[in-house]
Parts: C-alpha cells; sequence; structure tokens
C-alpha cells in the first residue's frame, strides 16, 4: 500500500486521479439507480389504474354498472340483475315445531267398538297431539293484615314488623313479579306506556296509573344502580373495550349517548361528544385495547387503539360509488379491501402473525403514499390511513381483539330503536332510569339469561 506521508508529487496526483475517476463512477450508479427508483414508483402508482381499467372492462362485459341509465333519458337507474339464490337446505321434519314438556295429559279412548259395540279395553298410543295455550288468569290481590296482640304478663302491644322482602320493593303496593313485568314490557318489548295499561287491563284485568307504571322501572334501576357500579369496575379492567355513543333527546334537546361495552357486559352513560365522555367511560387508569371508530374524541385516546375496518370499509365503499368512473378510485379501493382480505386469514402462530402485521403495513402505506395530493377523491382517506396506520392492524397479533367495532354497535340498536319509538326522555332523571334499565338489560341479553327471572331475582335479593 502507498504510503502517502513519504510519496512523490507524481505518486500522488495519480491517486488523485483515481479517486476521482472512482467517486465519477459511483455518481453514474446513483444516477442509474436513481432512474430506475423513479421508473418503478411510477409502475407502482400506475397499478391501481391498472386495476381499475380491468374492473371496469369486467363490469361492461358481465353487467351494465350500478346506477348507470342504459336506455332513454329520463329513465330510472337500471338495477342490478336479480341473481338465482343457492336453493335452501332441507331441514328435518318438525324442525320448527319442536315438543315442550308436557304439563298435563288428557287421554282420549273408545270405550266401545263404533262397528259392533263390543266393549274395548287396554290399547296403545297411537299419536299423540300436543296443544300449547297460555293461562289467562286475573290479577292477584293479597292483603297482608298485621294483628296487634296484648301481652298478658307486661302488658305490651305486640305487631309483627313490617317486612315484606322478596315480595315487593320498598312501600309499593306492586308486587316484584308484576314490577318485572312491567320492566321487562317496558324495556325488552319497548313497548309504550299507553300499550302496557291495555295490555294489563286486557290480560290480568289490572288497570295501573301512568305514574305507577312509570314508578316500577324506577324502582328497578333504583335496585340495579350497586349493580352498575360494580360493572363499570369489571368493564375498565377489562383487556379489551369497546367504545361509541349515539344521539338521545331530553325535554326535545338533542344530546348523545356514549356505550362501553365488553362481550359479556353493557354500560351506557348520557352527556355530551367531549373527550371527558370516554375518560369518565374507560377511566383514566385504563390500560387494555380501545376499539372504536374513527371520530375525533376516540382518536385522542392515549392508550393502545384498534379503529374498526367496518368503518374504513364503508367509507371507501362509498368513494367508489361517488366516483363509479373513475378506474385510480376503483383500483385503489380494491388494494385496500385486498389488505384486509390477507390479514382476515392470520395465521396461529405469533411470529407469522408479526410477519404478516409488518407486510400488510409496509403493503398499505405504499398503496395510500401516492395518493396524498391535494384534489385527489383518496387523498382524504389515504391520510387517515396514514395517520392512523398502526392502530389498523393491532388485532393481527392480538387475536383478542376484533377487527370492527361491531360489539359497540350491536349494544346500541335496541337504544336507538327505542328512541325512534319514544322520542327521548323528558327529564334527567327519566335519562339516568333510561339508562341504567338499558345497561341491566342489555348485559342480561349477551349474557342469554331470561330477563324476567333475572330482573324478578335482582328485586328479590337483598338490598345492600
Amino acid at each position: 500500500m502507498l504510503d502517502l506521508y513519504h510519496a512523490t508529487r507524481d505518486e500522488l496526483i495519480a491517486v488523485i486521479l483515481e479517486q476521482r475517476d472512482a467517486l465519477a463512477d459511483r455518481e453514474r450508479q446513483i444516477a442509474a439507480l436513481g432512474t430506475e427508483l423513479g421508473r418503478q414508483q411510477a409502475l407502482i402508482a400506475d397499478l391501481p389504474a391498472q386495476v381499475g381499467d380491468l374492473l371496469a372492462a369486467s363490469a361492461r362485459d358481465d353487467e351494465p354498472p350500478r346506477g348507470t341509465p342504459t336506455g332513454m333519458p329520463g329513465l330510472k337507474p337500471t338495477e342490478l340483475p336479480v341473481r338465482e339464490s343457492a336453493p335452501r337446505k332441507q331441514r328435518a321434519k318438525g324442525f320448527g315445531r319442536r315438543r315442550m314438556q308436557a304439563t298435563a295429559r288428557v287421554t282420549h279412548a273408545l270405550a266401545q267398538c263404533p262397528d259392533c259395540g263390543a266393549p274395548l279395553a287396554g290399547g296403545t298410543v297411537k299419536r299423540p297431539r300436543e296443544v300449547i295455550e297460555v293461562p289467562l288468569t286475573p290479577v292477584t290481590v293479597t292483603e297482608h293484615r298485621y294483628i296487634e296482640r296484648h301481652c298478658p304478663d307486661c302488658g305490651r302491644r305486640c305487631v309483627p314488623p313490617p317486612d315484606l322482602t322478596g315480595v315487593v320493593c320498598g312501600q309499593s303496593r306492586l308486587g316484584i313479579g308484576l314490577v318485572s313485568l312491567i320492566a321487562v314490557l317496558r324495556e325488552a318489548a319497548r313497548l309504550p306506556v299507553a300499550t302496557i295499561q291495555r295490555l294489563l287491563q286486557t290480560l290480568a284485568g289490572l288497570h295501573l296509573s301512568v305514574g305507577a307504571i312509570v314508578d316500577a322501572g324506577r324502582r328497578v334501576a333504583d335496585r340495579a344502580e350497586p349493580v352498575i357500579r360494580d360493572r363499570q369496575t369489571a368493564i375498565r379492567a377489562r383487556p379489551v373495550v369497546h367504545a361509541d355513543e349515539t344521539g338521545w333527546r331530553e325535554n326535545g334537546r338533542n344530546g348523545y349517548v356514549w356505550t362501553v361495552s365488553t362481550p359479556d357486559a353493557r354500560w351506557f352513560l348520557p352527556g355530551n361528544r367531549a373527550k371527558a365522555m370516554l375518560t369518565r367511560g374507560i377511566g383514566d387508569a385504563f390500560g387494555g385495547v380501545l376499539v372504536s371508530d374513527f371520530y375525533g374524541v376516540s382518536t385522542g385516546h392515549d392508550g393502545l387503539h384498534q379503529y374498526c375496518w367496518a368503518h374504513l370499509l364503508r367509507d371507501v365503499h362509498e368513494l367508489v360509488d361517488q366516483y363509479p368512473d373513475d378506474p385510480t378510485v376503483r383500483g385503489w379501493a380494491a388494494g385496500v379491501q385486498a389488505v384486509f382480505a390477507r390479514v382476515q386469514a392470520a395465521p396461529d402462530t405469533p411470529v407469522a402473525r408479526r410477519h404478516l402485521r409488518q407486510t400488510c403495513t409496509t403493503e398499505l402505506r405504499t398503496r395510500c403514499q401516492p395518493w396524498l395530493a391535494p384534489r385527489v377523491p383518496q387523498t382524504t382517506l389515504s391520510q387517515r390511513i396514514l395517520k392512523h396506520l398502526e392502530s389498523l392492524f393491532v388485532f393481527v397479533t392480538n387475536p383478542a381483539v376484533p377487527a370492527t367495532n361491531n360489539a359497540a354497535e350491536r349494544s346500541l340498536r335496541p337504544l336507538v330503536t327505542s328512541r325512534k319509538i319514544s322520542g327521548g326522555t323528558r327529564s334527567a332523571r327519566g335519562t339516568q332510569t333510561k339508562m341504567t334499565l338499558a345497561s341491566v338489560f342489555g348485559t342480561w341479553r349477551v349474557q342469554g339469561r331470561n330477563p324476567f327471572d333475572a330482573c324478578f331475582d335482582l328485586l328479590a335479593s337483598p338490598q345492600l
């Protein structure tokens, strides 16, 4: 190796020229790699357009796109052709008429032969026939009389204490069975108060005022308050919690209701759409995974997060409907849907799951980065995906986390139906009663419990 400290002038000049030639070669190689990189990026950016062209061509060959008129001007858009449905699976005979346990039996037998009149005896069962009936019995009114008796020794007047635990709630005259029935009709069946009045009058001959029916629901809610407090603590301690919100009207004013739910519990909180409502629901010390949609309050959560793929794919589908003739939109949407289809078939081993998550994260980033320019249909959704990219694939490496927020959506559905029927509540106390009843009945529903039996057990249990 040449000693640069003792080299001659000509030797140093030769070294410099050699280094200059080497640097020139490196610059030419870098330029060539840059040109190749640009060509590859252009090819990747053009792939969604090519996929969109293929999808559009396929749609033109098979059937007209939905919403595209194909006839005289003024005609309505053509509908999708009616597709033949698969043959229905044949069920066993009598599948929908499963026999129940008989509570009574009536025997039908002839005493004599209809032809010759000879007496008949014995025999075997030829066929059974099941008849189901609900007995309509009038209401039972029990008068409890407290007899005062005089002690002959000490002279004390003795009256038994008015303790009817397990029979009535507090000072009410309605038994816990009747209160449970009213609560089930009001909350589980979502019947209006007037309909419950007519039903009780028709079936049991019982007339109750509006106040008595409303008070029955309040008594169930008051008894359920300790249960709700215990459930709050249990929900916050779960590793995965779902959160969502919906509108609710109170005394004619618009408000909101939040649901914080798990696979076996429901909890509803009335309030507004502020971030404090989410904190109130999951608590400050929540260390699990929060599953939610892309609402701004939910995205402000600092802990682990899994965003709902159902909401994202729904927005992607709506974007395609808005731009049905844009092949780039169709190709981009097909790419996003393909990524989700891949992660749905995640392998079982943790190492393979981590590798799949890294691969799909990179692929989704590559598909969205070319569409960040303004005034492009895919810009908004691409920005959203890139912003929350790491929180879209938590379910891949953690199988206990679902990919969608459907649990919260299902928990809100009975409450939304009730809101459409009644229009909301009229007071803050009525709202709190409604949310408490929705929480306990929603929990019994997902746990598979009979709502009447569960409500009866709640009212019959000793008050803590």
